[in-house]
């Protein structure tokens, strides 16, 4: 039984290893050349492909397993605390709706962007693009919301 509970603190210690060596290659491993973007030169680093895989892979690995977690939990709620897990099946599809509001909301047309000269902002990816903003604007919108009622709400029970 001690030797499972190490397992996790190993893991964590190699993987900050990795991140550290990996980090320190990016930063310190000089410079693959200069590529022009916007009429500005700019250094690109010589181990950026290494970093930007790390960074995707954990990245990748922490939304696993938190989606992981979330879907055990959940099922446990289903099965002791049916209440608990419908809340948590409404938050989801009122999620899921202002999700599709949003991508309803964006624009498939063309972005002009400044520097960039690739095919990718048209369509689905523009439209996608738009999505984010309005998703971002509208979560940040219902956290103020949300905080706001917090305050009025433990100020209204004292």
């Amino acid at each position: 039984m001690k030797n499972y509970k190490l397992i996790p603190k190993i893991a964590l210690w190699v993987l900050l290893l990795i991140g550290i060596v990996i980090t320190v290659m990016f930063y310190a491993g000089g410079s693959n050349g200069t590529h022009e973007v916007a009429g500005d030169f700019l250094d690109i680093p010589r181990f950026s492909n290494p970093f930007l895989i790390w960074n995707y892979a954990l990245l990748a690995a922490v939304v696993l397993i938190t989606l992981c977690v979330v879907l055990v939990e959940y099922c446990k709620n289903w099965i002791f605390d049916r209440k608990k897990a419908i809340k948590t099946t409404v938050i989801v599809a009122v999620f899921a709706a202002v999700v599709a509001v949003c991508w309803s909301l964006g624009s498939p047309e063309q972005m002009n962007i400044v520097g960039y000269e690739g095919t990718e902002n048209v369509g689905p990816m523009a439209q996608l693009s738009d999505a984010m903003l309005y998703l971002c604007y509208t979560l940040a919108c219902g956290t103020i919301l949300a905080a706001i009622a917090g305050i009025i709400y433990t100020r209204t029970l004292k």
